[in-house]
């Protein structure tokens, strides 16, 4: 089946479609069958130049507006969000190739909750009074940071772009967000909904571009923050370009999670977690819990349990809502994924399901699982970003958790056991930003999300990401006459 998914043009920016021709071809691949369904532009450095130029000249005029005013406009948007929930999420599957049935209730639904969250936080953005000795006091401000620059990844094109807009907006900003080159489509979609719900022009733009784009952004002496959702090799280097210039980040990095299931645990509830933390999105979410280390007692029945699981997937078209597990997003992404699978058989680690490509058209990979995986294994150390989990053994509370910290990255780390006594004094230890007791990979808008280490800095969504989009200044203000030493 052929799709139309072509956009009116590349980029938005100030509150219009614009596009360049002159820009690197930039083709968007449907994973399910391999067809181009949209050709776009990268931009030119003109391009680049408009959109900065137009958040620049729309910046100071939307912090001028009262908080109030400001989130309602992001109210609106997630309105308009949720009443677009399907055709936004057809558009979502196409960009990245998630099954509708994921699409549906976790792409423009959690963008419309960060919209409505941060629109509902935006009027509450206030300093405080500081009185002191003597009848002196302090007030402080809350004042944004200026333009800011968003760059995405592939595997949530909108909901990253919500997530980092809407506390942004919130805060007064305006921002130039880059979404990957590999799903470019989507974040239109959001720029034209700010728009249409009322944000002035050039507040929120668009454009695409592969790395030198995004390095161009990073650099521009014009941009005050810049938020990064990728890998851990891209963050070092955006975060050295932006040190540069001294600018505010937030880095979003890569992991190699941890899950640890206790002998007490439920197996059921444990197999749902470790599914959820590693074949979700075709296992291509960055705080999935792909070092799933199980007690020696419950070893067997767990296994056991989540190959028997694993056969129920339905691997289909994406299309259709009784699939629920679709392909990987490029076959360039596939070939570094069945590269991993092949070090692990190499290794020594035993294959207990998966391990094949699956032959249909498009980037299909059977959900892969490796027991007997050990801590030096390649499988147990770098991130795959793919359907594939490595199972180890651990002996007891103080093993598992040496070994679960043993590792530079720390985005997340869940716990299932009985004993929630155990779990909160396990997680009190496990190095990691985002930490799960009997669940995983659940991130509501209320909660901080961010890693530690090599993870990232920063934190996205809840309060937390109100600091991260603006800064505080202090005012002294003196009652009483100032005295000098001569």
């Amino acid at each position: 089946m052929t799709y139309d998914a072509q956009p009116k043009a590349s980029h938005f920016i100030a509150g219009k479609y614009v596009e360049d021709s002159a820009g690197d071809p930039l083709d968007v691949v449907y994973a399910a069958t391999g067809e181009t369904i949209a050709r776009l532009h990268a931009a030119t450095p003109a391009i680049v130049d408009r959109a900065l130029a137009s958040a620049k000249a729309a910046q100071a005029g939307w912090a001028a507006m009262s908080g109030t005013e400001r989130g309602r406009v992001l109210r609106r948007a997630a309105d308009i969000l949720r009443e677009r929930n399907r055709e936004l999420s057809v558009l979502e599957t196409l960009d990245t190739g998630k099954p509708l049935s994921e699409t549906l209730v976790a792409d423009a639904t959690s963008g419309a909750d960060a919209l409505e969250y941060f629109g509902g936080l935006a009027g509450s953005l206030t300093g405080e009074h500081v009185q002191l000795a003597g009848g002196d006091f302090v007030y402080t401000m809350r004042k944004p940071l200026g333009v800011c620059v968003g760059i995405g990844a592939w595997n949530y094109p909108t909901q990253i772009a919500c997530w980092k807009a809407a506390p942004a907006l919130a805060c007064g900003n305006a921002m130039v967000f880059k979404p990957s080159e590999m799903t470019p489509l989507c974040t239109l979609k959001v720029a034209e909904i700010l728009m249409e719900a009322g944000a002035p022009a050039g507040v929120f733009n668009v454009v695409q571009g592969y790395g030198p784009v995004g390095a161009a952004l990073t650099t521009d002496p014009r941009v005050a923050k810049v938020s990064l959702t990728g890998s851990v090799p891209t963050g070092r280097k955006v975060y050295a370009a932006a040190a540069e210039g001294i600018k505010h980040v937030t880095m979003e990095l890569g992991g190699k999670s941890p899950i640890l299931v206790f002998d007490d645990a439920d197996v059921e509830a444990a197999v749902s977690g470790a599914i959820v933390g590693n074949f979700y999105s075709s296992g291509q979410i960055c705080s999935n819990g792909t070092r799933v280390f199980v007690q020696k007692g419950i070893k067997e029945a767990f296994l056991a349990r989540l190959t028997e699981r694993l056969a129920d997937a339905v691997i289909g078209d994406p299309m259709d809502e009784a699939t629920t597990y679709g392909p990987m997003v490029s076959e360039r992404q596939l070939k570094i994924v069945e590269g991993y699978i092949a070090k692990g058989i190499e290794e020594g680690a035993r294959l207990v399901a998966g391990g094949r490509r699956i032959d249909r058209p498009g980037w299909y990979l059977e959900p892969t699982v490796f027991a007997d995986v050990t801590d030096g294994m390649t499988i147990a150390r770098e991130e795959i970003f793919g359907p594939v989990m490595s199972v180890l053994d651990f002996a007891d509370e103080a093993d598992g958790i040496a070994r679960a910290n043993a590792t530079e990255f720390g985005l997340a780390a869940g716990v299932f056991t009985k004993d929630l006594a155990r779990a909160h004094r396990v997680v009190g230890q496990l190095e990691a930003g985002s930490l799960y007791i009997n669940a995983y990979n659940l991130t509501p808008v209320e909660a901080p999300f961010g890693g530690v280490k090599a993870s990232g800095v920063g934190r996205e969504n809840s309060k937390e990401a109100i600091h991260h989009y603006s800064e505080v200044r202090s005012v002294y203000v003196a009652v009483n006459a100032p005295e000098a030493p001569y």
